[in-house]
Order: C-alpha cells, then sequence, then structure tokens
C-alpha cells in the first residue's frame, strides 16, 4: 500500500480526532514559554523553559512532560527573532494544513516528534530545531519558487533557502557529534513518510530522461 491510500484510510478511521489549527496553537504556546521564561530569569535567576527540554535523564527520573514539552520551546531569544520566527513557522504550518488538511499535517508534524522523540533517546538529549527545518523543508517541496523577504527587504526564494539548511544538515550528519547526526537524521522521518513516493518518481523520470537521450545520442 502506497503512502497516499495509508494515509487515506488512517484518516477515514482517525480524522475526527484531528486538531485543527494545530500550528496556530504550537505557535502561541511558544510565545507563552517565551513570556514566561522573561518572568521566570527576573524572579528567580532561571528560565521556565528549562523544565520543558528533553534530557533522557530527568525523564527517566520520573519528569515525563520532557518527552513531548521540548517540542514547544521558542526558537531564540532574541525578541526581533522570535517574532519572525514564529510567524514564520505559523505562516508555513497554516499553508501546509491548508493543503493536506488537518488529520494529514498532524500525522507530519506528529511523525517529526517522534523521530525526534527516538533520537533523543537514544542520545539523551533533544531540540526541536530539526522539527521545525522539516516543516520548512515540506514547504519549500510544495511551493519552491515561493519568495520570501529576506531581513525584511531582500526577495529570495524559498527553494534557495532550502538548499542552504539542506547543507546544514548534511553538516550535521557528517561532521558534528554523534547526537547531531541521529537528530537531523530522524526528525526528517515525516518528509521522508510524506515526499518517499515524490522522491522516487523524481529519480524514476531522471532515469528515463537519460536513458531517452542515450538512445537519442546513439
Amino acid at each position: 500500500m502506497n503512502r497516499r491510500k495509508w494515509l487515506a484510510r488512517l484518516e477515514y478511521k482517525l480524522g475526527k480526532y484531528a486538531v485543527g489549527n494545530l500550528m496556530a496553537v504550537v505557535v502561541g504556546t511558544m510565545a507563552l514559554v517565551y513570556l514566561l521564561d522573561y518572568m521566570f530569569i527576573a524572579r528567580i535567576g532561571t528560565p521556565f523553559s528549562t523544565a520543558l527540554d528533553f534530557e533522557r535523564d530527568a525523564i527517566f527520573a520520573g519528569e515525563i512532560w520532557r518527552v513531548f514539552t521540548f517540542a514547544l520551546l521558542p526558537p531564540s531569544t532574541s525578541f526581533v527573532f522570535i517574532i519572525f520566527s514564529l510567524y514564520f513557522y505559523w505562516m508555513i504550518g497554516t499553508v501546509l494544513e491548508r493543503e493536506w488538511g488537518a488529520f494529514r499535517f498532524n500525522v507530519f508534524y506528529i511523525a517529526g516528534i517522534l523521530g525526534t522523540i527516538i533520537g533523543g533517546f537514544i542520545t539523551g538529549y533533544a531540540s526541536n530545531f530539526y522539527l521545525n527545518m522539516s516543516l520548512f523543508f515540506a514547504f519549500a517541496l510544495l511551493y519552491p519558487e515561493f519568495e520570501l523577504m529576506l531581513f525584511f527587504v531582500i526577495p529570495v526564494k524559498i527553494k534557495y533557502l532550502a538548499f542552504a539548511d539542506l547543507l546544514l544538515y548534511v553538516y550535521s550528519i557528517f561532521v558534528l557529534p554523534v547526537s547531531y547526526k541521529i537528530s537531523a537524521i530522524v526528525s526528517l522521518a515525516n518528509v521522508a513518510i510524506f515526499f518517499w513516493d515524490d522522491f522516487v518518481g523524481e529519480i524514476k523520470r531522471l532515469k528515463r530522461n537519460h536513458e531517452l537521450r542515450s538512445r537519442f545520442k546513439r
């Protein structure tokens, strides 16, 4: 059974449980955590988010919530950058949900979380960096010609930014310590699930084109 049929059957059985506007919920929670960090730092000198990190030892000690709450950590401590980041995550998540429907977007996001959790238990620590990047890759694969205003001034097509981030993944996998390698690989499980058929189809298309060119030359 191919990916589309499998998702269709799963959606038929479980679609009613899908969370609509999931990315709005995620981004809203990230913004709340960001504000709580400032409040906690001002009062006790320690950010609130330290209690939400994925730490294997802490999870085994009973802090079970850390298995999932890492996905809700804000991406930066910079106020300007976090506004841009949260808006961007909300935008691409909303577009993906509109493209696929709420259930399939839920499956995509949850698959990325599960992949990151697996990597976290293997290495001892996990973050949502690569999870968030998987959303970006999915958006770029669907809308490669979409233009972003880099630094709010320079128009750049998202396919070029995706290529730059792909280089970061390659660097993580081949150069960085093993924990980063595993995190980078497993966090892309959702991209593999949703775009595998497209990747295979593109490889077959390139192979056919190569065979046709070879026959033409002969």
